[in-house]
């Protein structure tokens, strides 16, 4: 999608085939189960199934175009692979110009290979950039904790904490921190629910440059070159390109 340029209700007039668009769009959601470089573009474009206008139609264009030019790109995932989970959490603050939420996104690692992702717009509008980023930690720190009941079922130790990484000082400091203060009492449950993971030891929080975050391909439109350098950490790759 293009950088800057964030998809509004009343953008542009109205598409003159909206059954069109939900169908192409209804499609496309099915590749976000194997396509992590799409899963924030269908975000976008799924949230206005029910009067797409003109620019919205734009926009599903650019992704069908990226899509046809890049027929054997996918997941890679490779044999020799530790059986450690690896997460990133990120979110972009205040995106949505209609209701002002934010959009959270993660995305997990066994090892070096990409298990699961998700960009989804927040339940709440939030009042601070540093309470979109835990609200986005919560979020990811609840899939830590699937993965390893997940992991338990399948009779695999697990033998040392997993990682995971914020590139937002404040979030992390709100993680560590055992006392309430004024400001962060409106958002107290995510505190509990993070926290408590934190100290019982299921996660070790990190801190990491947005030049690393990998999830924020997955909360905001971006170039080409730092969409390209977070697609390999995602583990990305076209299997038409040369090596």
């Amino acid at each position: 999608m293009v950088k800057n340029i964030h998809l509004s209700k009343c953008d542009s007039e109205s598409f003159s085939d909206p059954a069109f668009y939900r169908q192409i769009v209804g499609r496309l959601l099915y590749l976000t189960n194997t396509r992590p470089d799409l899963s924030f573009a269908i975000q976008q474009l799924s949230q206005f199934m029910a009067a797409p206008t003109v620019n919205h139609y734009k926009a599903m264009t650019r992704v069908l175009r990226y899509i046809k030019g890049t027929p054997g790109q996918g997941l890679f995932y490779s044999t020799t692979s530790s059986i450690h989970i690896k997460g990133f959490s990120d979110s972009d603050w205040a995106t949505c110009p209609d209701s002002r939420r934010s959009v959270s996104g993660f995305c997990m690692f066994l090892g070096d290979s990409l298990i699961s992702w998700k960009s989804k717009k927040q339940t709440t509008v939030s009042r601070f950039s540093s309470e979109s980023e835990y609200r986005a930690l919560a979020i990811a720190s609840c899939e830590v904790q699937w993965l390893t009941y997940l992991l338990a079922d399948f009779q695999v130790v697990f033998k040392q904490p997993a990682l995971l990484y914020c590139d937002n000082n404040s979030a992390r400091y709100i993680a560590a921190n055992v006392v309430f203060h004024e400001r962060t009492k409106h958002i107290e449950i995510d505190c509990h629910v993070t926290r408590e993971r934190l100290q019982n030891k299921l996660f070790v929080l990190l801190p990491i440059s947005t030049h690393d975050q990998v999830a924020d391909l997955l909360t905001k439109p971006l170039e080409p070159i730092p969409f390209g350098h977070l697609l390999g950490k995602l583990g990305v790759l076209n299997v038409y390109s040369p090596a």
